[in-house]
């Protein structure tokens, strides 16, 4: 943990924090079967906590079924300046934080509503069995609620949309909770990253992810946190998730929601399909003056010479 306070950049650039799950305890849902120092096999978290670590995430879920050209990458702060070197397009974001209220304080319109499951295209609950899953839940609902990115449905993550497309976000939850192939390489990559695996003592698990998405029409900000009732409709950001989610996280920090020890990280595009993205616009740009200029040759026009002077 960071020991003075940091501005948000240095937090960013600094913290690789563990998730905080639903089971917090300053929150009320608490598993009372777990102890704070007992690390035998059946008090090890089924889901143990991710790193918040971009690269572990794009491992993780390209290794489940996330297309190459998709990946996750990583916000260093809130300045303009910062923001601008995120690749583009952001298709969602999934922030990382440590709260500091228990839920019965939550502000009414932040509670989240079953009324608002079809806002969106995908929301599913978490549970205590899922215990600290939320990270790869916030991964979930990102990935789901993108409408460019399609996974293969032959994938460990292809095969559980297609087995809960059709179902209530309480049964996703507990598709999840058996799905045993999923849960294993869950615990593979919840074992990497730069700090320490937690595999049980909840009391050292001070962290939690969520997701912010577009809802269906593409206009409003909705937080989405299995652990809540429902999708948070959080207003208009005008299509901008990245600054939206920027503004609702400034709005609960200066509210006292949550620490300062956070991180937030973005779906987008990878950097090396943005890369030939930029080739392949270049090479037909090239074709096309390539073609312009035979155009002006065969009807006997010398082209224009950009180096020439007079």
């Amino acid at each position: 943990q960071i020991q003075h306070q940091p501005t948000i950049e240095q937090s960013f650039a600094q913290h690789r924090a563990t998730i905080m799950s639903p089971t917090d305890k300053k929150a009320p849902n608490v598993i009372e079967n777990i102890s704070t120092n007992d690390n035998t096999e059946e008090n090890k978290f089924s889901w143990p906590p991710l790193e918040s670590n971009p690269e572990v995430f794009t491992n993780y879920l390209q290794s489940i079924g996330l297309p190459t050209t998709f990946s996750i990458g990583e916000v260093f702060g809130f300045d303009e300046e910062l923001l601008a070197f995120i690749p583009q397009p952001i298709l969602g974001i999934i922030v990382c934080y440590e709260r500091l209220i228990s839920k019965s304080e939550y502000r009414e319109q932040d509670k989240g509503s079953s009324d608002d499951y079809d806002k969106v295209s995908y929301y599913m609950h978490q549970s205590k069995v899922l215990d600290n899953a939320c990270g790869i839940i916030a991964c979930l609902h990102a990935v789901f609620n993108s409408p460019v990115v399609s996974v293969d449905p032959t994938s460990v993550l292809g095969k559980y949309r297609q087995s809960t497309e059709e179902s209530t976000p309480t049964e996703r939850c507990t598709s999840l909770e058996k799905n045993t192939e999923f849960q294993k390489i869950h615990k593979t990559h919840a074992s990497k990253g730069q700090s320490s695996a937690i595999t049980s003592d909840q009391s050292k698990v001070k962290h939690h992810f969520i997701a912010y998405v577009l809802d269906k029409e593409g206009k409003n900000l909705v937080e989405l946190d299995g652990t809540k009732a429902g999708p948070v409709i959080v207003g208009d950001c005008g299509g901008d998730v990245l600054r939206g989610s920027i503004r609702e996280v400034k709005g609960k920090l200066e509210r006292g929601e949550i620490s300062e020890s956070l991180s937030m990280m973005t779906l987008n595009l990878s950097q090396i399909e943005i890369v030939k993205e930029i080739v392949r616009m270049i090479h037909m740009l090239l074709l096309i003056q390539q073609e312009a200029t035979d155009r002006h040759c065969v009807a006997g026009i010398q082209p224009y010479n950009m180096t020439a002077s007079g």
